[in-house]
C-alpha cells in the first residue's frame, strides 16, 4: 500500500523517520556483522596457503588466546580441524578446506548483496521524508508569517 507522504502530518513524518532510522541501522549493523563474518573465512582460507610440505617440521607460534601463545612444529601439512560452528570440528584435506571456506564466503557475499538493495531503498526513503518534513515546515512558517505581514 503506497502513501503519499504529502499527505501525512508532521509529527507522521517524524514517526516514520525514526521507523526507518532504526531499519537503516539495523540493515548496517547486519552488513556489518556479515562482513566481519566474511574476513574470518577469508583470513582462515588465506592461512591454509602455509600448509605445504616446505613448511613442514618448522616451529610456530600457537595460539593459546588472542593474547597468549606457545611454541609449536608443524608436523602435518595434509590435514586440518576447521570449525563447522556451534562447537563442532571437522577433519578435512587442506583443498576440502578450502573449498569450504570459499562456499562460505560465497554465501556471506551473496547475502550481502542482497541486504545492500533494501538499505539504499531505506535511506532513499528517508531521503523523501526528510524533504516532504522541510517543506511543511518551509510553509508552516510562510503561513506564521503571513497574518503579521497583514496586521
Amino acid at each position: 500500500m503506497a502513501v503519499n507522504l504529502t499527505d501525512l502530518s508532521l509529527q507522521q513524518l517524524e514517526s516514520l523517520k525514526t521507523q526507518l532510522d532504526q531499519e537503516t541501522e539495523f540493515l548496517t549493523s547486519s552488513i556489518g556483522q556479515l562482513k566481519l563474518a566474511q574476513t574470518k573465512f577469508v583470513e582462515a582460507k588465506d592461512s591454509l596457503n602455509v600448509l605445504n610440505q616446505n613448511n613442514q617440521g618448522k616451529e610456530l607460534l600457537v595460539p593459546l588466546t588472542s593474547s597468549m601463545y606457545v611454541p609449536g612444529k608443524l608436523n602435518d601439512v595434509e590435514r586440518v580441524l576447521v570449525d563447522v560452528g556451534t562447537g563442532y570440528y571437522v577433519e578435512k584435506n587442506v583443498e576440502d578446506a578450502k573449498a569450504f571456506f570459499k562456499r562460505k564466503i560465497d554465501f556471506l557475499t551473496k547475502q550481502i548483496e542482497k541486504i545492500q538493495p533494501a538499505l539504499q531503498e531505506k535511506h532513499g526513503m528517508k531521503q523523501a521524508v526528510i524533504e516532504v518534513m522541510n517543506m511543511k515546515i518551509q510553509q508552516l512558517q510562510q503561513s506564521q508569517q503571513a497574518p503579521q505581514v497583514k496586521a
